[in-house]
């Protein structure tokens, strides 16, 4: 058959067959392929014998990176130990910060973050886990100050602080609208803040507070404010995917760690780290 000015001939029995056979191979290497892109977080950690989480340095009593050694500690490093020997499989370091965190399980750069709130937003991106704790919220206060209540500090004639954008803004602005209300950039600041005078009042969760009073004893000691009791739940950020059984092992782990009280354990090792003694914890405080 002639076709502009180029001849064209069906295929020979002995063609088709060659031209078959790659289709075959083909097919198969992109089939390989594309289970391999879709492998689960389950099926790589099995695989690799690797378990990939981000790691935070600075953010005690979860996360502690010594710099002479590389050498981590913190409460999450011991429970994230724990949860590599479930896998039979090592630990491997991401340095992140809680925002980095979660576009770090987007693009698979890590398998587990510790630590997390799970906001609606989040909620949006990754997945959560059972709750690691729920996390209370109190505050540090000037010295001739005793809160025991949000009712205590929620006054005109208190000045409080905040760090902008987290949720102890969010809590802040709900439970005590009618204080004098002023963010700052960072906790640093807000605790700069309070130390200097000019606010009477630091907006802390449990944790977090404990942590600064074990840092500077003199800010102590930590108010943990009741009626209501403000604590929203803290857990681990996973990767959004169909394959749940990564998330039904952790899941069965937290329950079980959380039950016996290990949780409890880790985070008070996390806290002596940091100087915080077991009488400075508010013993309403659980874990």
């Amino acid at each position: 058959m002639i076709e502009g000015g180029v001849e064209r001939r069906g295929l020979g029995r002995r063609e088709l067959a060659v031209a078959v056979g790659i289709l075959s191979v083909m097919a198969s290497i992109g089939s390989a392929g594309a289970q391999t892109s879709a492998e689960s977080t389950f099926d790589r950690i099995r695989r690799t014998k690797v378990l990939r989480i981000a790691a935070l340095p600075g953010e005690l009593p979860y996360f502690q990176k010594n710099l002479a050694t590389g050498e981590w500690s913190g409460a999450c490093i011991s429970m994230a130990a724990d949860i590599a020997k479930v896998f039979d499989s090592r630990l491997e370091y991401v340095e992140s910060t809680y925002g980095n965190s979660v576009l770090d399980l987007q693009s698979n750069k890590i398998d587990l973050a510790f630590a997390l709130n799970p906001t609606p937003a989040r909620a949006l991106a990754i997945g959560f886990t059972h709750p690691m704790i729920i996390h209370p919220f109190g505050c540090l206060a000037k010295h001739d100050l005793d809160p025991k209540t949000w009712a205590d500090i929620n006054k005109p004639d208190i000045r409080i602080a905040y760090d902008i954008g987290s949720l102890h803004e969010t809590v802040a602005k709900r439970f005590a609208p009618k204080a004098q209300l002023t963010g700052f950039k960072t906790r640093d600041d807000c605790t700069l803040a309070l130390q200097s005078g000019r606010v009477d009042v630091h907006i802390l969760a449990a944790i977090l507070g404990l942590s600064t009073v074990g840092k500077n004893p003199s800010m102590g000691p930590y108010h943990l404010l009741v009626s209501p009791l403000v604590a929203l739940p803290s857990s681990l950020g996973i990767q959004r995917e169909a394959d749940t059984r990564f998330a039904d092992v952790l899941n069965a782990w937290l329950d079980y760690n959380r039950g016996i009280g290990q949780i409890r354990e880790w985070l008070l090792g996390g806290l002596a780290l940091v100087g915080v003694k077991p009488d400075q914890v508010p013993p309403e405080l659980t874990f």
